[in-house]
């Protein structure tokens, strides 16, 4: 990585799957009977903000299945095509761009109520405050998808939901850059809290990965490792990584939804008791595509010195020394409890790629350009560190 700024600065751009283990939930920051099963009306009336990006088809999905009446917000540029059985309320989230907020307002002033309001991902806090605000007196809960992008500090191991969060209250009054998503996050959720004191729950994931990851940061590795090969990889294997599928996301959203749960969770995986290398993942790339790959594990001040930096270059690895040392193992035991789990990585790799060989070219052409390295800075990277090795 180049400098503090550019590190800064992709982590924020990217805040943006373990194993299915069966195991009793974790207790020391909470507890199982603290989630006790409180139950609500079996058919919710839910309203999406969003719903056609990386998680929300999965969560529509999955609240079909459950037989909850479903409304989406959105401005409706894919809506009808994803989903033409689902109501979508056409406007947009910018009050002055469009139709801003009119259809949804016209609604409230209709008297329309929902049981869950799931706001999915924004980062500007005005914009989460207006729908907030608007739907304050008509919505049961209101629920916001964070980032683990909101804490100061990721140099130490196993910090919960406590730890500090970065700050914006002045967000109104400044031009976003990517360094502030974080912060502006953290001030997205003071937002909410304020406008549904008592009525909110905050999720906030780590790196989503799994079918619909645009960003490619979870796809380049299965998808390279299948072409075989000598390949690239970061450090020397045992840098601990934390990811989740967004199909187990959104199932422990519903499951709150369903549940009433509230507060604040960290949303990332595999389960603390089997935690994830990145030697364990690029292995398990390898089984899932039956290739004869060889890694060729090369230490961060190589790579830098090559130009290859973690996170975009080297998806879903960070360097764990210094400021990230605890940045692959953030406290997850109050989700865990409340009922997060976690499908096998195996399924999420297979499925990632099923869902990549679907795309059309150019859409496959896209991703290449969003994360990993080229193939021919691979070779180049490759070749230069095994001359230093017979040096």
């Amino acid at each position: 990585m180049q400098n503090d700024q550019s590190r800064r600065a992709f982590l924020g751009a990217a805040a943006g799957a373990g194993a299915a283990l069966g195991l009793t939930p974790l207790t020391s920051n909470a507890t199982a009977q603290q989630y006790d099963a409180r139950r609500v009306p079996d058919q919710l009336k839910i309203l999406v903000l969003g719903g056609t990006g990386q998680t929300g088809p999965h969560f529509l999905r999955q609240a079909q299945a459950h037989g909850h009446e479903l409304s989406m917000f959105n401005r409706g540029n894919r809506s009808q095509e994803m989903f033409p059985d689902v109501e979508c309320l056409i406007g947009d989230r910018v009050p002055d761009q469009g139709n801003g907020l009119s259809a949804l307002e016209a609604e409230v002033k209709a008297g329309r109520t929902w049981d869950v309001v799931l706001d999915i991902w924004p980062h500007i806090p005005s914009l989460v405050e207006a729908t907030a605000r608007l739907l304050k007196n008509n919505a049961a809960r209101y629920m916001f998808v964070s980032s683990m992008s909101v804490y100061v500090d990721s140099s130490e191991k196993n910090q919960d939901e406590s730890a500090e969060v970065g700050s914006a209250p002045d967000a109104d009054n400044m031009e976003f850059n990517w360094e502030l998503f974080g912060p502006f996050k953290a001030e997205c959720e003071n937002r909410v809290r304020k406008l549904f004191p008592d009525r909110n729950t905050i999720f906030r994931p780590g790196l989503i990965i799994g079918p619909r990851d645009f960003s490619y940061r979870g796809g380049y590795w299965p998808v390279r490792v299948r072409k075989g090969g000598e390949v690239l990889a970061p450090g020397d294997g045992e840098t601990r990584i934390q990811n989740i599928d967004g199909r187990d996301l959104v199932e422990f959203e519903l499951l709150c939804m369903e549940r009433s749960f509230d507060g604040t969770f960290n949303v990332v995986g595999p389960h603390p008791r089997n935690p994830l290398t990145m030697k364990r993942m690029l292995e398990q790339c390898r089984t899932v595509a039956e290739s004869d790959t060889t890694f060729t594990w090369v230490p961060n001040d190589f790579l830098a010195e090559h130009q290859v930096g973690p996170w975009m270059q080297m998806p879903c690895w960070l360097p764990s020394e210094g400021e990230y040392a605890g940045f692959g193992s953030r406290n997850i035991d109050k989700a865990v409890a409340a009922g997060l789990t976690f499908r096998p990585m195996v399924e999420t790799l297979e499925d990632t790629l099923q869902w990549y060989d679907g795309l059309e070219d150019d859409a496959r052409m896209g991703l290449h350009r969003r994360a990993g390295i080229s193939p021919e800075k691979e070779v180049e990277v490759l070749a230069a560190w095994h001359e230093q090795q017979t040096e």
